[in-house]
């Protein structure tokens, strides 16, 4: 049997326990598998890389637009 989101009962997560699960995973994938960049992925990753080179206080904690997202999704 294949699992899913009702077998293993992550529908009776919250949306925070949800959201947390999702980024977990992802996290097991990232660290597991091997995803190929097209050249324009490459070519994007690679402006954003020199981007935040040339500012690195320009930025916002991922705790932050975490906060931020939930507090939309909550409304």
């Amino acid at each position: 049997m294949n699992a899913t989101v009702k077998s293993l009962g992550i529908d009776q997560l919250g949306l925070e326990n949800r959201l947390a699960l999702v980024g977990e995973i992802w996290d097991t994938i990232a660290e597991s598998a091997e995803i190929p960049l097209t050249p324009a992925q490459r070519a994007e990753l690679g402006r954003r890389i020199a981007e935040d080179d040339a500012n690195p206080d320009d930025t916002i904690a991922w705790e932050e637009i975490r906060a931020a997202s939930l507090a939309r999704l909550s409304k």
